[in-house]
């Protein structure tokens, strides 16, 4: 039995632990860490040797979790480390560590964990052992390293514990340059955690690939005919999930109708198509979705709100593929795609677009409506990631009023640009006030709110040298859709407003009939009427907006999108 044990690389030689042990463990994992750490210290005081040790190891860990750190670290210094492997080696330096952490002190995480082997660990305690990692190297000034452990502490983490750790993720990416983020990100091997991570910063700033994202499981599009030169490869039978009554029926007129203005730009071959009526409301998305599979829908576009997305998200069962018009409370399952035009999409780009331009004190303005709010929130946090300053937070209402007296202030903080998360008629009574405060020679960049209740010349001519983001096909037009101009001569749904979420519409067409395109290669960017469109490695839709800068009153597009 021992030659054959030598002789096969399937059969581990790592000691096991015994069955009181183990069960002891167990209830750890479980969440009954005082009773796990009196039941492992009980049997630590009968055993001998290196078991003793694994079993103080173990208890110290579990007094630890137990929230007893005195009697933690009163069994660890009792254990001889050499004497000890496998998963209690590990769960020694992981409590080492994190108590290295809890006293101030990251700079001994390393030599804690040194000589510890992660994978041994549960995932959850994984994730702890790289999380304390992460810590441990951004003290040491290592960015990238902290960023890589982070991203192998991903997948043990769960709900807002994830959400966090990427956020911290992103944190760390975007603290790096252009050129170290490119570098860094094609040094990286196929299937390392972190590149789908690096890879989305680099899109997320316009930049591009070093190759295609880590796809990971879900994409299937074998049952779709072959693709064009192009990319073309539509789904066999398209399903599109919209509320076609209810409240948010208003809202579908513009999506439905853009989507099918691409739809029927297209001469080639189309799939068949069968809308389904949500009612706008959760309930009526997960009965839809589910009749759109049993109906057998290859892919579905929709449903369109934030509530409707996150309740087909949740579903157990979500095997078709989908583009959700929205972002949901929950991230896209493994072969879904979220796609919105949501109001921190502007403050990303907003703030991305300062930082490109070496702007990084900021005065902020913003209204007092909801759109403003997230606008104002997302562009303060990207700033602040990639090492910019808020100088200065203006809130104003409808009748912004006299608020000369804090943009003074912001000037005289060092602002070099402005920020507006206003309307039209809004940023009309603030801009002479900025231009009191030295604010008119300075770049100011609003969200794509600014054009809301403008059109006429010669009372917008105020607004002129503000950038902002918008629609390409509003701006300079798009390939497959004639002219802005004169589509809203012919239709309702593509005016003032609308003519946003019609544009959104027909690049969800877009996406579903260049799917694999955008999945499977690195320069697989769409040209769309809302604007550049590519992926983001984890199931999101990034969209590079035109920008324009208002002239003589009107809107024009800048060179290059903006870029």
């Amino acid at each position: 039995m021992a030659l054959l044990a030598a002789g096969c690389a399937s059969v581990s030689t790592a000691p096991t632990a015994a069955p009181e042990h183990a069960a002891a463990l167990a209830q750890l994992e479980q969440g009954q860490a005082r009773e796990a750490a009196q039941r492992l210290e009980a049997l630590a005081s009968a055993a001998k040797g290196s078991q003793r040790y694994a079993l103080l190891a173990d208890a110290a860990f579990a007094w630890h979790d137990a929230g007893d750190d005195a009697r933690a670290r009163s069994l660890a210094a009792q254990v001889d480390a050499r004497r000890t492997g496998g998963a209690s080696r590990a769960r020694l330096a992981l409590l080492q560590a994190e108590l290295a952490l809890a006293a101030q002190q990251p700079g001994g995480v390393q030599a804690a964990l040194a000589g510890s082997d992660p994978a041994v660990l549960p995932a959850p305690q994984q994730a702890r052992w790289y999380l304390a990692q992460a810590r441990g190297l951004e003290s040491g000034g290592d960015i990238v390293g902290a960023a890589a452990a982070r991203a192998r502490a991903d997948a043990g983490l769960q709900g807002s514990g994830r959400d966090e750790n990427r956020r911290e993720i992103e944190r760390l990416l975007s603290s790096l340059d252009d050129a170290t983020l490119s570098s860094r990100a094609a040094a990286l091997p196929a299937g390392d955690p972190l590149y789908n991570f690096a890879g989305r910063a680099l899109v997320r700033r316009g930049l591009p690939l070093p190759r295609p994202f880590d796809r990971g499981e879900g994409w299937d599009f074998s049952q779709r005919a072959p693709a064009a030169a192009d990319g073309y490869r539509p789904p066999r039978k398209l399903a599109v999930l919209l509320p076609l009554s209810g409240q948010l029926a208003t809202a579908s007129g513009p999506v439905r109708d853009g989507l099918l203005a691409g739809y029927y730009a297209e001469r080639r071959e189309r799939p068949p198509i069968t809308f389904y009526d949500t009612t706008g409301t959760p309930t009526g998305a997960v009965a839809a979705y589910a009749q759109a599979v049993a109906d057998g829908n290859d892919f579905v576009v929709g449903p369109l709100s934030r509530e409707e997305v996150g309740a087909v998200f949740a579903q157990p069962d979500a095997r078709v593929s989908s583009l959700a018009l929205n972002r949901g409370n929950v991230a896209p399952p493994p072969g879904h795609l979220a796609f919105s035009l949501a109001p921190e999409d502007d403050g990303i780009a907003a703030a991305d677009y300062l930082l490109a331009r070496e702007h990084r004190n900021v005065l902020v303005i913003g209204g007092s409506d909801e759109n403003g709010r997230r606008a104002v929130d997302a562009f303060r946090e990207r700033l602040g990631e990639r090492g910019g300053r808020v100088t200065g937070v203006v809130s104003v209402g409808e009748q912004p009023g006299d608020v000369s007296a804090q943009l003074v202030q912001a000037a005289a903080a060092g602002a070099d640009s402005v920020f507006l998360a206003v309307r039209g008629s809004q940023a009309r009574a603030l801009v002479p006030q900025l231009a009191m405060a030295g604010f008119a020679s300075r770049t100011r960049v609003a969200t794509s709110q600014l054009v809301s209740g403008t059109g006429k010349a010669e009372e917008d001519v105020v607004l002129d040298g503000i950038v902002f983001p918008g629609e390409a096909w509003q701006a300079r037009g798009v390939a497959g859709l004639p002219p802005y101009s004169q589509v809203s001569e012919l239709l309702p749904t593509a005016r003032g407003g609308a003519a946003r979420l019609f544009a959104f519409g027909h690049d969800a067409w877009l996406i579903s009939a260049f799917l694999e395109r955008l999945v499977t290669r690195n320069d697989g960017e769409l040209a769309g009427a809302t604007g550049s469109l590519r992926l983001d490695g984890f199931g999101g839709v990034v969209r590079q907006p035109q920008w324009s800068i208002f002239s003589g009153g009107v809107p024009v597009p800048l060179a290059a999108g903006g870029r």
